[in-house]
């Protein structure tokens, strides 16, 4: 069992680039981007229970980790950079502190490193518990409706929550569901530590409207970039500065080594 994903072409000797994508996309989530980075191979991947990942599913985010292995391996990426939005973020962060074969670097926007008390696990359990139950049995158009109304998403203007409601709507609710629950922050091991520990490049994007994630990510032991003009949605809302941001990073650590 691998990821179903879309790859893009680059130049030889660069490394891959491998995008995941946030709760609700899809592999086109980061085309936009990757677009300008076309000198790099790109994987574009959808998750389990999204796109073409739909019927796919895992228990949690050592499974995850190893079906990404697995994926990467089917198609013979022997080096790669991870970039993951939000919910990719967290599974791009997991699976570097396993230490995989390959890794050059990640590169995360907006996701959170984990949960570090027990009431804050329980109340997320409690939260995404709630949502998965409205994902499996109520219209997508309702519940991103009021997904979208989170504090985090409060940088959107109504037409770009309306943009976002109409695309996510295109999804499987109960696999959404499912997949949630999998990787819910209140089952994801706090990753500071290993984090702290690592070796191997991090950075840290965040769109300057972002407090929650402008806060978390002065907490992390990496290289932080604030994406103006834009919240937690930042490759949405800036893509072009986001493009700028990972040309810089990969010029920087890439070009001794080409």
């Amino acid at each position: 069992m691998i990821l179903a994903g879309v790859t893009q072409r680059g130049k030889p000797g660069y490394p891959w680039l491998v995008f995941l994508h946030g709760f609700s996309g899809d592999c086109h989530e980061w085309q936009t981007v990757g677009a300008s980075l076309d000198d790099y191979p790109r994987l574009y991947l959808d998750l389990p229970g999204h796109g073409g990942s739909a019927e796919t599913g895992v228990a949690g985010f050592a499974e995850m980790s190893q079906l990404l292995m697995h994926t990467l391996i089917s198609y013979n990426i022997l080096n790669y950079w991870l970039m993951g939005y939000s919910l990719g973020g967290r599974i791009a962060m997991f699976h570097a502190c396993q230490h995989p074969a390959g890794l050059d670097g990640v590169i995360v926007e907006g996701g959170h490193p984990g949960l570090q008390d027990i009431d804050a696990r329980q109340a997320r359990q409690i939260s995404d518990r709630r949502w998965a139950s409205r994902f499996r049995s109520e219209p997508l158009e309702a519940v991103f409706a009021d997904w979208y109304q989170q504090p985090v998403f409060a940088s959107l203007t109504e037409e770009q929550r309306k943009v976002l409601i109409a695309l996510r709507s295109r999804n499987n609710g109960p696999r959404l569901a499912d997949m949630l629950e999998a990787t819910s922050l209140a089952v994801q091991p706090d990753l500071r530590p290993a984090l702290t520990a690592r070796d191997f490049p991090f950075y840290f994007l965040y769109g300057e409207r972002d407090e929650k994630f402008k806060a978390l990510a002065a907490e992390l032991n990496a290289t932080r970039h604030a994406i103006p003009h834009a919240g937690h949605n930042a490759h949405r809302e800036n893509p072009d500065a986001v493009a700028a941001s990972l040309a810089q990073i990969l010029r920087h650590r890439i070009k001794d080594t080409l």
